[in-house]
């Protein structure tokens, strides 16, 4: 069964792409390689001795797109990860975000639904939730007005599958994730941000490893036990599995409804402080870092009410915050050991 990943070659997809692999599907993946690297592929086929298909495709490109589901008839369901994700940058440049995260979906799913029927998976985001009311956060719980140009692609992402699936064959689960971090066990595939990451772990190992002077901490003002902000971090592996317990939910037509909700998390919430002292303990490496002011865009605290993906998808977050930033660390040790 042939499944399409857009955005493969990227953290999240990287990792998803395996776990298919190692399931029997065959992949194929597009990626633009804008915050990407193709010796990814390398990676991938070194884990599950397997190399899937790749184009280089731009998904803004809508006739690159046409004539790609031309020559790939056969897709049995896509993963729809290829966007930008990075909070602050869409703050500085939200038009990049709303062309490149709203038009590469509309694309995909004008293709998908002239399908007889199609399977869809689209990568969300805990941020659709603003700052929730309540913790820990339920599927329930309302959507807020977005605080970032990229949260707000998630929440129109969201809502162009779910009226599209009304009027067509499209049948569709969103994924809302927390914050995904680690690397594969291997260390043969991990988060490789270009440029100054945008993220807390890969800042946090690069200034282990001496890349980075020191790591800023944006704020400790904050109305949490130690004053810093506070996230839901997911083991990227764990998060891998449930996108392909979700497709194989879709493909076994065990979706009683078209669009079905999930978040993916870990259930704990860990502040900006815990996940250093949590890194310094697995590294054995103090982390130099200073307290700067609050980043805009930045909520106060998101863990994740787990319990629908447990019980529904039967799915569930096996790894510590320990497991995920050891193999983070791993990752960032060998990526500068083979340079």
């Amino acid at each position: 069964m042939k499944i399409l990943v857009t955005g493969g070659l990227g953290f999240i997809g990287s990792h998803t792409v395996v776990e298919l692999q190692t399931e029997g599907f065959d992949v194929v993946i597009i990626d633009n390689l804008s915050n990407a690297n193709e010796n990814v592929l390398d990676g991938i086929t070194s884990i599950t001795q397997k190399t899937p298909i790749f184009e280089k495709i731009d998904l803004r490109e809508k006739a690159d797109v046409q004539d790609f589901f031309k020559r790939h008839a056969d897709i049995a369901g896509v993963i729809h990860f290829a966007a930008s994700k990075a909070v602050n940058e869409s703050v500085e440049n939200p038009l990049l975000y709303y062309e490149n995260n709203l038009n590469s979906l509309i694309y995909l799913l004008q293709e998908l639904q002239q399908k007889n029927r199609a399977n869809f998976i689209f990568s969300s985001s805990c941020t659709v939730y603003g700052q929730a009311e309540k913790m820990p956060i339920t599927e329930a719980a309302p959507i807020q007005p977005a605080l970032s140009p990229y949260g707000n692609t998630k929440q129109i992402g969201e809502e162009i599958i779910t009226e599209t699936a009304k009027v067509t064959n499209i049948n569709a689960i969103l994924l809302r994730y927390f914050n995904p971090v680690g690397a594969h066990p291997s260390a043969a595939i991990g988060e490789l941000p270009l440029g100054v990451p945008q993220n807390l772990v890969p800042f946090i190992t690069q200034t282990g490893i001496g890349i980075r002077k020191e790591l800023s901490v944006y704020g400790d003002d904050y109305p949490t036990a130690d004053g810093t902000c506070v996230r839901d971090y997911i083991h990227v592996v764990d998060l891998a599995k449930a996108h392909v317990v979700a497709l194989q939910r879709l493909l076994n037509k065990k979706n009683p409804e078209k669009v079905e909700i999930f978040n993916l998390g870990t259930g704990t919430g860990s502040s900006v402080l815990e996940v250093i002292q949590t890194f310094e303990k697995v590294s054995g490496k103090k982390l130099p870092y200073k307290i700067v002011g609050r980043r805009e865009g930045d909520i106060t605290e998101a863990y994740a009410n787990t319990d629908k993906a447990n019980s529904v998808l039967g799915w569930k977050a096996k790894s510590t915050l320990e497991d995920s930033l050891a193999s983070a660390w791993k990752w960032e040790q060998k990526i500068r050991a083979d340079k």
